[in-house]
């Protein structure tokens, strides 16, 4: 297992949650795999809570006070860890993601969030959310745009994804978002700020064909995978899965375009539909 990162717990409540367990943990003797065994986890996820690239939930903090001796030390402070502007089923894995070192995914019916325009953001969450007021989308946008720093140039996150075709041929919002958003895409690919490669309609059947995938890698602590449905998301760090599912990528990488063929295929179709007539 990875050894422990060591974090500034005046960063955020989360990492001085994670500093306060490892340091509770090593003073009772207890290894992450032993900690774990208590709490009925894994140690990978107790790493994940030291390392503060998971949320602590109430009821572990409940075990761990009790486990650890701490009395309502964790129980009291994961409320202020928990609090997070984006939706709940998104949270725990947004937050994941502005630690990881490594984020490798496939899309396959949205453009990844990371390389979504404000645009493009706005017309997805109006159609999951048809009756919901503009000040909501307002703060949607600007969470799901604050993300995208992440790849402020120069960045040092390798975000590496396979976009499926049909998520670049679904017109989402209008013609004219799309061919914003996919010379966004383009762009952020030339500037290598992200490596891009694009699943053509061509390439047949493949290895993800029931959904999407997110393997997040981090330093000093165990990767992630994040599956998303509507309206839900869920984090898995069990090690046969994550190799499972890094096969997973490896084989869409190869089955998809190469980075080079595929930016030509980008500007081609954000041409066609940046032209008032479907071509």
């Amino acid at each position: 297992m990875p050894s422990p990162k060591d974090l500034d717990p005046s960063s955020s409540p989360r990492a001085m949650i994670g500093a306060e367990l490892r340091h509770a943990r090593e003073r009772k003797g207890l290894s992450q795999e032993q900690l774990g065994q208590l709490l009925f986890v894994s140690g990978s996820f107790i790493g994940q809570l030291e390392a503060g690239t998971r949320r602590m939930q109430p009821e572990y903090a409940r075990m761990l006070d009790e486990a650890l001796d701490t009395g309502d030390f964790f129980a009291r402070n994961c409320v202020a860890a928990a609090k997070s502007k984006y939706p709940e089923h998104f949270a725990e894995a947004a937050e994941a993601e502005a630690q990881a070192t490594e984020i490798k995914q496939y899309a396959p019916l949205l453009l990844p969030g990371l390389l979504q325009t404000p645009a493009y953001a706005r017309a997805v969450f109006r159609a999951y959310r048809p009756t919901a007021p503009e000040s909501r989308l307002d703060d949607l946008v600007t969470a799901r745009m604050e993300r995208a720093a992440l790849l402020d140039d120069p960045t040092d996150l390798l975000l590496w994804v396979v976009i499926d075709e049909a998520a670049l041929r679904r017109v989402t919002g209008s013609r004219e978002v799309m061919a914003e958003a996919i010379h966004h895409v383009a762009a952020v690919a030339r500037q290598n700020r992200a490596i891009v490669q694009v699943l053509p309609f061509k390439a047949g059947a493949h290895a993800s064909m029931e959904g999407s995938i997110k393997l997040m890698d981090f330093e000093g602590a165990p990767p992630l995978l994040y599956f998303e449905g509507v309206g839900t998301g869920r984090l898995e760090d069990d090690p046969t899965m994550v190799r499972h599912h890094r096969h997973t990528l490896e084989l869409l990488a190869a089955s998809a375009l190469s980075p080079a063929k595929s930016l030509v295929l980008l500007a081609d179709m954000a041409q066609d539909y940046a032209h008032v007539e479907h071509p």
